[in-house]
């Protein structure tokens, strides 16, 4: 620690000399300790930021997201009962910033929606890992359901069913490959529960979904299954020309997905069942068998 002597002032109660302490920028008496001043200008040299410290944005907080219940702006008591320059806290002080914290917190959920959003976005939260699921699927999961609770169609149904629908139609947004039965089974609801609320939130909400691409569906069941990336090539080609022929209109997403790799295991001697394909994809095997002898006639497999 670097004492600077100012020679200009003294002390007024003991007239002892003054020190300037630059790395708090207090000025206080060295005989008596009684500070004059808490902050004082800075008279050093300016200093001079890099582009990567201008860059650097990692004391500004965490970024504001609609998947927290308070969107990050909300203020946050801190737990350590040190004041700023280190020292600890009286005990009357610590009383009152207990009670600070208390009130605080109960501020924040002191509305029935900021309780609602708290607890929905905790299984969110959940669903984004048992599901795998990016950043902006979850943005877009959870501004629909702000949407939902906006319009009052959670009144009367579950939390975890509206949000599943939420997720759901996030996914098919997205053209993220997630089944009904994926979603429903990751937070526990009934799919049947889960379509329902789908359906409630894509009429009320005005939403427009994509129709979901095989395309994009048979990689899920492809690593599920441990294919080669041979197999994949062979169906994603039976896709497109599927495809370009409409015959894909109207059918499973999954069940078309899942026809075209046990085609391409076919095709190149793949020792794999239709049992094994027909799980993975979430299809039965009679539906495989089905879609099979659409393609085959088709394009005269």
């Amino acid at each position: 620690m670097v004492m600077q002597i100012n020679t200009e002032r003294r002390c007024k109660r003991c007239k002892g000399l003054m020190v300037t302490d630059s790395a708090t920028g207090e000025r206080f008496c060295t005989t008596c300790g009684f500070v004059i001043s808490e902050q004082v200008e800075d008279s050093g040299p300016e200093r001079h930021f890099s582009k990567d410290e201008r860059d650097d944005k990692s004391r500004s907080g965490i970024p504001t997201s609609l998947a927290i219940h308070d969107m990050g702006l909300a203020t946050v008591i801190g737990t350590v009962n040190k004041d700023a320059t280190g020292k600890p806290l009286s005990a009357h002080m610590k009383h009152d910033m207990t009670r600070l914290r208390t009130w605080d917190s109960r501020s924040q959920m002191h509305e029935q929606t900021d309780r609602n959003l708290r607890q929905a976005f905790t299984h969110l939260d959940k669903l984004k890992d048992k599901l795998a699921l990016s950043d902006a699927v979850v943005e877009k999961a959870a501004y629909i359901y702000r949407k939902a609770l906006s319009k009052s169609l959670v009144r009367g149904r579950s939390i975890e069913g509206v949000l599943a629908a939420a997720v759901y139609a996030a996914c098919r947004d997205a053209e993220t490959p997630r089944t009904l039965s994926d979603v429903s089974d990751a937070i526990n609801v009934k799919r049947k529960d889960l379509t329902k609320n789908y359906r409630l939130l894509v009429i009320e909400l005005d939403l427009r979904m994509p129709v979901v691409n095989s395309i994009s569906c048979m990689s899920k069941i492809a690593s599920k299954v441990g294919l080669s990336e041979k197999v994949k090539r062979g169906a994603l080609a039976i896709l497109k020309e599927a495809n370009d022929m409409r015959i894909t209109a109207g059918k499973d997403p999954m069940g078309m997905a899942a026809t075209a790799l046990y085609i391409s295991c076919m095709k190149y001697n793949e020792d794999v069942s239709q049992r094994e394909i027909a799980h993975a994809a979430g299809v039965t095997e009679v539906t495989i068998r089905n879609r099979y002898k659409d393609l085959k006639k088709s394009l005269n497999l």
